[in-house]
């Protein structure tokens, strides 16, 4: 196992950047998952650290050691891909063996780490069958743990599961999380499967355009994003964007949304009176935190007319347009309302987030909002 550093690394294929100035430290066994979209540099960033792609500048360190001249076999990394690789002619306990046997492990030794692994994966039974007789998703087991056998350093997995049905890429996200509690190695994990991530990695790090955007644990990945893409890309369904200007009125902080008014969330009230509010900013709110009813009350107030209303079996999404522009809402199954219905909101503001509408950077975060909020309840009991 190693700890693996990334300091300053920039991947150049002709005039595209296709990482722009990477910095990352990555402990010893931890999980590291690397999340965004198509074409943002994560797959490259993974090839430099295996040594498959040169950088084109900045350092590559495993535990402290500059790898970046190692070549990759020297390396001593696992990989895992969409595809098997397998040998067709050989069975389960053989491909499972061959690296072990290609550098000349003892019999016994070989025979002692299959079964490891194939107890750990639960493939004990299969470990006679050829490729050909294995499921999909047996096949991409057998492949997880042919990588494994010969104990690297650092585990680096590119999108190992995406080509497998919703069933079968949850019983795999289930057996990668127990090998990496089970044997504690090193993992980094590319994907643009936002749930992946989410669910297997101990920190996650979002990449847009060959940047680092963020890096943190995935609870602070979703409840404190750091910018719009960041806070747009995590979740589902998605965070809802509304475009605000900023204004005073008697004493009072207010975000204007075409003609909309609505109270500035606590902790905006806190940076406006410090003059930290821009005149433009994005409110940021997830479809969870939005109530919707059929008539206005004394809380619901601001309409919006029904697109579309889809049940999801654990909820009902409501899809809505608010003035030109749409969003969504998880509400309670059983919800019912027509195409161009009037219907009624209420956004919560402890769940709001505030983000500059120029550069697209977080202004507030939801815990700040949330003590925010518990803070002034306080002070209203004591008083």
């Amino acid at each position: 196992m190693a700890s693996v550093t990334l300091e300053n690394v920039w991947k150049k294929y002709g005039k595209v950047e296709a990482v722009c100035g990477i910095s990352l430290d990555i402990a010893d066994k931890e999980f590291m998952a690397f999340l965004g979209p198509s074409g943002c540099g994560k797959s490259s960033t993974m090839r430099m650290i295996a040594g498959l792609e040169e950088i084109t500048s900045g350092n590559i360190y495993f535990d402290r050691e500059l790898v970046n001249k190692v070549r990759p076999r020297d390396r001593n990394v696992a990989m895992a891909f969409e595809t098997y690789a397998l040998y067709p002619t050989l069975n389960v306990y053989e491909n499972l063996a061959f690296p072990l046997r290609a550098a000349r492990r003892p019999d016994v030794d070989v025979d002692k780490r299959v079964r490891e692994i194939a107890d750990i994966l639960e493939i004990t039974d299969l470990l006679d069958r050829k490729p050909a007789n294995l499921s999909s998703g047996q096949q991409q087991l057998v492949g997880l743990g042919r990588a494994l056998s010969r104990e690297p350093r650092v585990f680096l997995l590119d999108e190992p599961i995406s080509h497998l049905d919703t069933r079968q890429r949850l019983r795999m996200r289930a057996y990668i999380k127990r090998l990496h509690m089970e044997l504690g190695y090193t993992m980094i994990y590319v994907t643009h499967n936002q749930e992946e991530a989410m669910a297997l990695a101990d920190r996650v790090a979002v990449m847009n355009e060959g940047l680092l955007c963020q890096v943190g644990t995935p609870e602070e990945i979703f409840h404190n994003p750091s910018d719009v893409f960041v806070a747009g890309f995590v979740g589902e369904p998605p965070m809802n964007f509304l475009e605000c200007e900023y204004r005073r009125e008697d004493g009072r902080h207010l975000l204007d949304h075409k003609g909309t008014t609505m109270e500035m969330p606590p902790l905006g009230e806190a940076l406006a009176q410090r003059g930290a509010i821009p005149p433009r900013v994005t409110l940021g709110i997830r479809p969870f935190y939005i109530d919707i009813g059929l008539k206005e009350s004394a809380r619901q107030k601001i309409p919006a007319e029904v697109f579309v209303v889809e049940p999801l079996g654990d909820m009902t999404v409501a899809t809505v347009d608010l003035l030109g522009t749409r969003l969504q809402i998880a509400t309670e199954l059983g919800f019912r309302a027509r195409p161009k219905q009037t219907v009624w909101l209420a956004l919560d503001p402890t769940h709001t987030l505030l983000f500059d509408a120029e550069t697209g950077l977080v202004l507030t975060d939801q815990a700040q909002n949330q003590e925010s909020t518990a803070a002034r309840a306080s002070t209203s009991g004591a008083s």
